[in-house]
């Protein structure tokens, strides 16, 4: 190949080189002379009437705990009962060796019997000398004896029928029964076990599951913020007996069945600095446990004029918390908020926004203050249910639907 060759070929890809970076400097200037304004989905602000709402942290507790205990001391002859089961009060769990406690209520009925026959004896003996002593027949000190032997007799009655029943409660305790209805814990001793030998021993423990009290705790500080809300009446309260509570397992799933604040405590925790609340539930089929930790959303407080946004509309810094409101002119400016807490997926703003304001809650990311935007309505997204999104555009091989907002541009500058 000669050099007059060389120099023309390079010469020819020189040029190529030349015509198609024009074209790329022309594709690069015609969509920005033409693109669109940004589409967002804002939200327009309106005051409602908003239930307060704070969530707890708390553990489950049972309403009625009982020990069971051995009140006489002998050697367990029989379990009665299904460890795990329910149980009602008074039913039989355990049977103590009743033989002893047997023969002390045999030997109590008798020396009751032999007190009762003295006493028939002192009393006829003094309704004999009663007519005596009044004609001199005895002597005034026989009668005296005679009605303080009677008197004696019937003490001694007395004593023997309070022996018998000790004798017949202590049989009785040899039958262990159920203090309260509940569920039953495992057995703490076996069959052949000697129990109450000098102290109560300890059988089994019963807990009443339905229905169950959770222990919550708060804030001293949220207490005093919202106490003064409602002194100044930015909040109002929710009325006595009015203040429904709902709970949060910990694997996050909601408990169907709604529960009820029983009271809250008079005193803060001088380790914690919380006051602690008591909420009560049902609990028919013994899902929820003692010991379970848990969250629950209290009612505490009702706004009248309540102004919230969608809480992937605010965005925060150290020291602040902002949002982007488009105006009448169609462009957007920055406005600082101040939220007081958050209700379920949106924030409650208490300074900064007013009614009528829009919001943008989507498309953040395509604007800055002082652009113009085209504006939609937004839509919350639907609940998760499980089912399998249908494939994206890029999934399905397609770049066409990639930016639909700058698609007419780009097909202009394809045909230039």
């Amino acid at each position: 190949m000669t050099s007059n060759q060389r120099f023309a070929r390079l010469g020819a890809a020189l040029a190529v080189l030349s015509i198609f970076a024009g074209c790329g400097e022309k594709n690069q200037a015609g969509p920005g002379a033409g693109m669109p304004p940004p589409e967002v989905a804002v939200v327009t602000v309106a005051p409602q009437r908003l239930t307060i709402s704070n969530e707890l942290p708390g553990r489950l507790e049972a309403t009625r705990v009982a020990q069971v205990r051995a009140r006489v001391a002998g050697i367990v002859q029989k379990r009665e009962f299904r460890e795990g089961s329910d149980v009602k009060a008074g039913e039989l769990l355990f049977r103590i060796d009743p033989a002893t406690y047997q023969a002390s209520l045999e030997s109590a009925q008798a020396a009751l019997a032999r007190a009762e026959a003295n006493l028939v004896q002192a009393s006829l003996k003094l309704q004999r000398y009663q007519p005596l002593v009044e004609i001199n027949a005895v002597s005034k000190q026989e009668y005296d004896d005679a009605n303080a032997a009677q008197k004696q007799a019937a003490a001694d009655v007395a004593s023997a029928k309070a022996a018998r029943t000790t004798a017949s409660l202590n049989l009785g305790y040899a039958s262990v029964t159920a203090p309260i209805s509940g569920r039953i814990g495992r057995a703490l001793v076996t069959e052949g076990a000697l129990v109450g030998q000098g102290e109560a021993t300890q059988l089994a423990t019963i807990q009443q599951l339905d229905p169950i009290y959770v222990n919550l705790t708060q804030s001293s500080t949220d207490l005093l913020q919202l106490q003064r809300a409602l002194a100044s009446g930015q909040l109002q309260g929710v009325g006595k007996g009015k203040a429904a509570v709902t709970l949060v397992l910990e694997d996050g799933t909601p408990y169907p069945l709604p529960g009820k604040l029983l009271f809250s405590d008079l005193a803060v925790d001088e380790s914690t600095g919380a006051v602690s609340l008591r909420a009560e539930f049902p609990n028919p089929q013994r899902s929820l446990l003692p010991g379970m930790y848990v969250r629950a959303r209290l009612e505490q407080a009702v706004q009248e004029q309540a102004i919230s946004v969608p809480q992937q509309a605010v965005t925060r810094s150290a020291d602040s918390a902002s949002v982007m409101v488009v105006g009448a002119d169609g462009k957007v400016a920055a406005r600082t908020v101040k939220t007081s807490s958050a209700q379920g997926t949106a924030w409650l703003i208490s300074e900064g926004l007013q009614a009528g304001d829009r919001v943008v809650v989507e498309g953040l990311q395509k604007i800055k203050p002082g652009a113009v935007v085209k504006v939609v309505p937004w839509q919350p997204k639907a609940p998760d249910t499980g089912k399998v999104a249908p494939p994206s555009p890029q999934q399905n091989g397609s770049k066409k639907k990639d930016t639909p907002v700058v698609a007419p541009a780009a097909s202009a500058a394809k045909a230039q």
